[in-house]
C-alpha cells in the first residue's frame, strides 16, 4: 500500500528536500504512480506571520477572481504569486499552482478562543465546497503542501516538477499514493492540511462513513471523500477545539480494546471508558498507520491490531518515521536507533521550545 515519511529536526535546524524526495523514491514500489506530495514546516521565514495558502486553480483568471474576493472579506492578502514548477517528460499539469500570503481579521471571528484559525477553517471549507475552479490544499503559516494526482505523479517526478530540493523547512512529511477507487484528482492525495496539523496515511479507514459524520457535525465540510482529510478534521477538533492533549486525541482515535482496558489500574480504565464514550464516533477502524504535524510536533500512530507498518529512526535530534527501514538510511545512513512500535504505541517528537 502507500509509502509515508516524516523526519523532525527538535532544535529547528533545516532540511533542503533532496532528503525526503530520495527516501520517498526508495518506496516507489509503494504507490502505483498516480500521485505523490510532500509538506514542510519552516519554510517561508520571509512571510512568517501570514498563513502561506496553497491553491489549485483551474482557471488563473476567472478562478484566482472567485478567491481573491473571498479572501479580502476575511483579511488582507500581503503577497501571491504563481507556486514555481518546472515542466516534466510525461507529466502534464492539471491545474495552476498559487500561494497567497494571508492575513484574517481577528475581529471577524468574534468570541473564538482561536479566531485566526476558525476563519482559516471557515475560507478552506467554503471555498472548497464550492465548485468555483479553486481548492486550498494548504492553509498553515510558514508552511506549505506541495502534491499531484493523476497519470505519471511519481513521488521524484512531483518532487522535481515543485523543485522541492529548494526549499528549506524543519519538518518534512512525503506520501507516495497508491491509488485504489478514488479518483486521481491533483487535490486527493496525501497530505492533507488544516492550517497548524498536516497529515499522511497508509491504510484504509473502514469507519469513513462515520467519522466524516460526526465531523461534519461540528461545522467541518469534507469534500475530497478521502481518510485523511477526515483525519486532519478530527485532530484538529479534539487538539483545538476540546482542547485535548495529544496523547490523548490519539487515544480517542485509536483506543484499546474494551478487553484491554479491563485489565487496566482502575485509573486509567475510567480515563479510557470516558475517552470511549465520549468519543466513540471519531474512534477508527481499519488497518492504518498515521503521521501527523504541527509546528511544534509530529507524531504517528497505528490501528490497534498494527495491519500496517511503522518504522521509526532516530539520529541526534532527528525523528524518522516511515513505512520502511530502507527510507530512513536512505535519508541517514547513520541512523543510530532503529524501533517498531508495538500496536497502539503513538511516537510523539516535539520542537524544543
Amino acid at each position: 500500500m502507500c509509502g509515508i515519511f516524516g523526519v523532525m529536526d527538535k532544535r529547528r535546524r533545516m532540511m533542503d528536500g533532496s532528503g525526503i524526495r530520495q527516501a520517498l523514491s526508495i518506496m516507489n514500489e509503494r504507490g502505483s504512480g498516480e500521485g505523490a506530495g510532500y509538506a514542510a514546516y519552516g519554510i517561508y521565514p520571509d512571510y512568517r506571520d501570514c498563513y502561506a495558502l496553497h491553491v489549485f486553480l483551474d482557471n488563473a483568471c476567472e478562478s484566482k477572481a472567485v478567491v481573491d474576493a473571498t479572501l479580502e472579506q476575511w483579511g488582507t492578502i500581503e503577497h501571491d504569486e504563481a507556486i514555481p514548477t518546472y515542466d516534466q517528460p510525461n507529466f502534464r499539469a492539471a491545474c495552476t499552482p498559487w500561494r497567497y500570503f494571508f492575513r484574517p481579521d481577528p475581529s471577524l471571528a468574534p468570541g473564538s478562543a482561536t479566531p485566526e484559525k476558525d476563519i482559516i477553517t471557515t475560507l478552506v471549507m467554503q471555498i472548497n465546497a464550492c465548485q468555483n475552479g479553486a481548492e486550498i490544499v494548504s492553509s498553515g503559516k510558514n508552511a506549505g503542501v506541495f502534491k499531484a494526482g493523476g497519470a505519471g505523479s511519481r513521488p521524484e517526478t512531483v518532487a522535481d516538477f515543485y523543485r522541492i530540493e529548494d526549499y528549506e523547512g524543519y519538518i518534512w512529511l512525503a506520501h507516495n499514493r497508491y491509488a485504489t477507487a478514488s479518483p486521481g484528482k491533483w487535490e486527493r492525495p496525501d497530505p492533507f492540511n488544516l492550517h497548524d496539523w498536516s497529515v499522511v496515511e497508509n491504510g484504509k479507514i473502514t469507519t469513513y462513513g462515520t467519522n466524516r459524520r460526526y465531523i461534519e457535525s461540528f461545522g467541518y465540510t469534507c469534500s475530497n471523500s478521502t481518510d485523511s482529510e477526515v483525519i486532519t478534521c478530527l485532530i484538529d477538533l479534539l487538539v483545538r477545539r476540546h482542547g485535548l492533549d495529544i496523547d490523548l486525541a490519539i487515544r480517542a482515535l485509536a483506543p484499546p480494546y474494551w478487553d484491554e482496558i479491563d485489565r487496566m489500574p482502575e485509573s486509567k480504565q475510567k480515563l479510557n471508558r470516558a475517552l470511549r464514550f465520549a468519543y466513540g464516533p471519531a474512534t477508527m477502524n481499519g488497518p492504518f498507520t498515521v503521521v501527523a504535524a504541527n509546528p511544534d510536533m509530529m507524531v504517528g500512530f497505528t490501528d490497534r491490531g498494527k495491519l500496517r507498518p511503522m518504522v521509526v529512526g532516530e539520529c541526534a535530534d532527528r525523528l524518522y518515521i516511515s513505512s520502511e527501514e530502507a527510507a530512513i538510511r536512505a535519508m541517514e545512513p547513520k541512523v543510530e536507533s532503529i524501533t517498531m512500535p508495538a500496536a497502539g504505541e503513538p511516537v510523539i517528537g516535539r520542537v524544543a521550545p
